[in-house]
């Protein structure tokens, strides 16, 4: 990378093991949230950088998948270490392009590390299966092999947890893998390839590639692609899905989400409205698991609505580096804008704006993308605040008087991919959990996001694809199954051949 006069930051590809601008001439520029201020140059792919991307990966394939699961590990343990001893350096880069703050984005490492440890484990998950005298003296066994060349395209929200979510796993079994990051936030994933590099994983291996939709339709359909992994919003989700199967191509999608949180008479209330809080406010609400809607079941809403919004205007909103900062700007001013017309939307409709978080500004830095906690009680399934995907600090909070009620209104929203519960009831949570059409769900756990040795992903609009993230399907995912059947048959035995078909 290298820096102008004026302080903005070229920010190039990362290819064949080294930076290099490449070959497109288009730029994107990059924003500090905080500041409104452009702090960085993003150079654009054009057809012949995506070319050499995918030419680098399809020649490093040849021997990586070939590579003994012994010096593939090597490397991952390596990586490991590497990552957690530049996790200030990767969230100050994170911070500064997204806006989180500082121990939101030490957080999303941590997460993020923890796929690396578990792909670390890559021997145990390859072993495959054999049995013994399938028939006489035949015998069967199976393995699994990696798919090739896979492309890892991925939001702005996480710019480094996803990417570590997706690479890692797609590595380890032996793939050679293209990232393309998001074009708000993509200095985070030129440090990963660096730390990819300097843990010994062979050049080609693993590639940045910055673009915008003409590269991500590149990578879709490029013949000598065979994987593609996708988060992100569920239109685009579709698109990837739909474009990348009919190119051939094995596709994990992740799309949007409406993610409800219901709170019955017998919860915690004080436990809930700090979770509810932390859920809906934490990251500028820009979290596919945060917390967009509570369902407030019964006589609870009152005194739920009243603790939220008590701790919503308690929030710290500051810019992310400041030390006692809870929250900071969202990603873009159009994205502030946007917010702003929903919740205008919902007052309009007859909702209640409980807290406003419109106009809000952060003293000497009112030329950031600031837009505060915002809480509107009383919302209608049929208003923008519940249909839309907001993806900011905006908490709508819906009334309804059962848990039953509850179930159904989740079940009718077209995501699925997480939600929760707060109760002190285990026949209530056990109902909910069992019937709600929800991919990933917490019980007084308001961000349910699996450990790394389960998998990540939803229900209905917010996958596409048969397959979740990490986790052993994500082993699945990045690999396909052969069956061997074998014979050695003893020179001086007659043959047995026959023209029927095989059996014992």
């Amino acid at each position: 990378m290298s820096t102008t006069a004026t302080g903005v930051t070229t920010i190039p590809h990362f290819l064949g093991g080294a930076e290099t601008p490449g070959s497109g001439t288009r730029t994107q520029p990059v924003f500090n949230p905080a500041t409104g201020e452009q702090t960085g140059e993003l150079r654009l792919a054009d057809a012949t950088d995506l070319q050499t991307a995918v030419a680098n990966a399809k020649e490093a394939a040849r021997t990586w998948g070939d590579t003994s699961l012994a010096k593939r590990t090597a490397v991952l343990f390596a990586f490991r270490e590497l990552v957690a001893s530049h996790i200030d350096e990767l969230a100050a880069l994170i911070t500064a392009e997204h806006g989180k703050v500082l121990g939101d984005a030490k957080g999303e490492i941590s997460r993020g590390l923890e796929v690396v440890e578990f792909a670390c484990g890559i021997p145990q998950l390859l072993k495959g299966a054999y049995s013994d005298q399938a028939s006489t003296g035949v015998d069967v066994f199976s393995y699994r092999q990696p798919l090739g060349v896979v492309a890892g395209i991925t939001p702005f929200n996480f710019p480094v947890m996803v990417p570590l979510w997706m690479a890692p796993v797609a590595i380890a079994t032996g793939n050679t893998f293209i990232l393309k990051p998001s074009e708000r936030d993509p200095s985070p994933s030129l440090l990963l390839a660096k730390l990819w590099k300097q843990a010994g994983l062979p050049d080609g291996v693993f590639q940045v590639l910055h673009g915008d939709k003409e590269t991500v339709d590149g990578l879709l359909t490029h013949p000598d692609i065979d994987g593609i992994s996708f988060v992100g919003s569920t239109p685009i989700a579709r698109h990837v899905h739909d474009t990348a199967t009919a190119h051939g191509k094995r596709v994990q999608a992740l799309g949007g989400a409406k993610n409800h949180a219901i709170v019955l008479p017998d919860a915690d209330l004080d436990h809930a409205a700090d979770h509810l809080t932390a859920a809906a406010f934490g990251s500028a609400g820009e979290r596919c698991m945060a917390i967009s809607v509570a369902v407030a079941v019964g006589p609870v809403a009152d005194d739920l609505v009243g603790k939220v919004a008590e701790r919503a205007e308690a929030v710290k909103v500051a810019e992310g580096t400041e030390p006692d900062a809870e929250m900071g700007p969202v990603i873009t001013d159009a994205a502030r804008q946007r917010m702003a017309g929903i919740v205008g939307s919902a007052a309009d409709a007859g909702a209640d704006v409980v807290v406003d978080g419109r106009g809000f500004t952060v003293p000497g830095k009112e030329n950031g993308f600031w837009f505060g906690p915002t809480v509107v009680d009383k919302v209608l399934t049929d208003m923008d605040a519940y249909t839309e995907e907001i993806f900011g600090p905006v908490l709508s909070v819906v009334r309804v008087e059962t848990v039953e009620e509850a179930i159904e209104l989740i079940n009718a929203n077209p995501y699925g991919n997480g939600t929760a519960i707060f109760t002190s009831s285990g026949a209530n949570a056990r109902a909910f959990h069992r019937g709600v059409n929800v991919g990933m769900i917490g019980v007084n756990v308001p961000i349910p996001v699996p450990v790394a040795y389960h998998s990540f992903g939803g229900w209905k609009n917010s996958l596409f694809g048969d397959k979740h993230i990490y986790g052993e399907e994500g082993v699945s995912f990045y690999t396909r199954g052969k069956v061997v059947t074998q014979r050695w048959p003893q020179p001086t035995h007659a043959s047995d051949a026959s023209f029927h078909f095989p059996s014992n």
